[in-house]
């Protein structure tokens, strides 16, 4: 095997190693503020030790793990500082974001934006918050903020913004329950779809501004 494709396997088992840690992560296998062995990271996702230490320093990097002296790893503790800051920056990041998408989304898009919240708010309403709903209602959710950003075109904000995403589920699958959520959720969405479609750059960032302030002031226990 050549150094360059020795180095392209090991690149992919990094990335197979992080990609399946945030999925137990996210499907809560593993919990905020746990703590966890390499060992019990190489038994959680199946993959060799080598790959769980050169994962280690990403994790540490991006906030989702921190290395507790005598202690071990600890999965990210979800208090009020995490909070505060992961939304900061979700609305520093999505704020200019979407001012931009105003101008770059094309008519069409957004008619297939508006019409996918549309189809799960009808649902929600005449069905309430199924299973089903739910999960519709979430991919809808976050399809919507991942292709506002994506279309900056900017690798380097998306995985940021990825990486904060991951927080952001985490602390919304710990404080709020979706099944009250998906009514209001896509009718905030809806509303800054509107202002999308009406191309107001301002109304359509103020729309955007308020919706991310009321997740976190659902996640901080005030409403």
């Amino acid at each position: 095997m050549t150094v360059e494709a020795d180095n392209s396997s090991q690149r992919k088992q990094r990335e197979k190693a992080y990609d399946r840690f945030t999925r137990h992560l996210l499907a809560r296998e593993l919990t905020p503020g746990q703590f966890v062995s390499q060992r019990e990271l190489v038994a959680l996702t199946g993959m060799p030790l080598g790959a769980i230490r050169e994962l280690i320093p990403r994790l540490e990097a991006e906030g989702l793990i921190r290395t507790v002296p005598q202690r071990g790893m600890q999965i990210a503790n979800l208090d009020l500082n995490l909070i505060r800051d992961a939304y900061q920056f979700r609305l520093f990041l999505e704020g200019p974001a979407t001012r931009i998408y105003v101008n770059t989304a094309g008519d069409e898009v957004l008619s297939r934006l508006e019409a996918a919240h549309r189809l799960v708010l009808d649902r929600a309403l005449a069905e309430g918050p199924t299973p089903e709903v739910q999960a519709l209602a979430q991919s809808t959710d976050w399809g919507m903020h991942d292709q506002i950003i994506d279309a900056l075109g900017n690798e380097i904000i998306s995985k940021a913004y990825r990486v904060n995403s991951i927080k952001i589920r985490l602390i919304r699958d710990a404080a709020t329950r979706i099944d009250t959520l998906v009514v209001p959720v896509m009718e905030e969405h809806l509303r800054i779809i509107e202002r999308m479609r009406a191309r107001d750059e301002a109304g359509a960032e103020e729309a955007m501004a308020a919706h991310i302030h009321r997740a976190r002031n659902r996640a901080l226990g005030m409403g």
